[in-house]
């Protein structure tokens, strides 16, 4: 009887290019949420220090 061949999935190694590429996506998505974090933390101290600018909110605790 003769051997029969069987089709086996051969396994690679990993793929340069798409390890860049899944890499590359993963670093810009992580980088953009902290970017939008940082931004909103910026806009929250700015709208904090105009409104003691303007005299509308103080840091000393009021006296009654």
């Amino acid at each position: 009887m003769a051997g029969y061949k069987v089709a086996h999935a051969t396994l690679k190694g990993p793929s340069v290019v798409k390890e860049l590429i899944i890499g590359l996506t993963l670093g810009l998505a992580a980088g953009g949420l902290w970017k939008m974090h940082h931004w909103n933390e910026q806009r929250k101290t700015r709208t904090f220090y105009d409104l003691l600018e303007r005299g509308e909110i103080s840091v000393v605790a009021a006296e009654e």
